[in-house]
Order: structure tokens, then sequence, then C-alpha cells
């Protein structure tokens, strides 16, 4: 299980990647950064709840600009690997307790936590994507199984 999610944050780095040089070819238009900004923004709020910490302080859709996320992303890319790599095949399983920001109570399997992260990703990727196509941009593939058969060649 380990070696899959760490497989899906890889690409999610990759894909993040590719949607964020769009972003910055289109010179940065407003939705798309905003879905971005989202995207890493609950990155780092899911990384403080699987890891126990205190929430974080600042916006669920921050008001980031699209020339910080190639950092933002190659953090958030660092810490969860770091912490997949350190996580053992029965902490998967494990309960995760948090609360939401409107401070309602929830508990969560690590594992659905981490395949609603990668869904998450795609959801927000493909937002941003259709708001460029529907600008005229072209869109780089960002299929997972496109990516795996990158890293294969």
């Amino acid at each position: 299980m380990k070696t899959y999610f760490i497989n899906l944050f890889n690409y999610d780095r990759y894909a993040n990647g590719l949607i964020l040089g769009t972003i910055l070819k289109a010179n940065n238009p407003e939705k798309p950064v905003q879905l971005m900004a989202h995207l890493l923004a609950a990155q780092q709020i899911w990384y403080n709840r699987c890891n126990e910490l205190p929430a974080i302080g600042g916006a669920l859709w921050p008001d980031w600009k699209a020339d910080t996320f190639e950092q933002l992303i190659n953090d958030n890319h660092r810490k969860w690997i770091d912490f997949l790599s350190a996580t053992d095949d029965l902490a998967f399983e494990k309960q995760i307790k948090y609360q939401n920001s409107k401070g309602d109570t929830f508990d969560n399997k690590l594992s659905d936590i981490l395949a609603h992260l990668g869904n998450h990703g795609t959801h927000h990727r493909a937002q941003a994507g259709q708001h460029l196509k529907l600008a005229g941009i072209d869109l780089p593939n960002t299929d997972y199984i496109s990516y795996l058969r990158m890293r294969k060649s």
C-alpha cells in the first residue's frame, strides 16, 4: 500500500507541475490560480491532520499567487513522501480524528484520506483545466496512466 500511495503522490506532483506550467503560460488566469491554491492548501491541512499537528491558520481558499506554487508543490510533495516513507503498513488502517473548517469532528482511515487527496487533486486540476480550455489554451496530458507510461520509457 505504501508504494501505491508514494506513486500517487509522485504523480500528483507531476500533474500539478504540468497544470502550473500551463497557468503560467496563460498569464495566471484567476480561477485556475484559485483552484490550484486551494488544492495546495488542502494538502497542507490534511498533512497536519494525519500527523496530529495543530490546524494551520489561513483560508481553505487562500489568495496565493501562482509564482509561489512551484515551491509549494515541491514542499508539499517532500513532506508527504517523507511521511509515507516512514509509515508502516498497519498505519494505513489507523483512524485519523480531525475537525473540518466548520469545527465538526470526523474520523477516517489514513488510506481513505490519502485516496481522497489523490482524487481531490485530480478534481481541481480538471476544473482548472476546463477554465484554461475554455480560454483557448491547449492542455497537457495529465492522465495517471500516461504518467506511468512516461515513467516506464
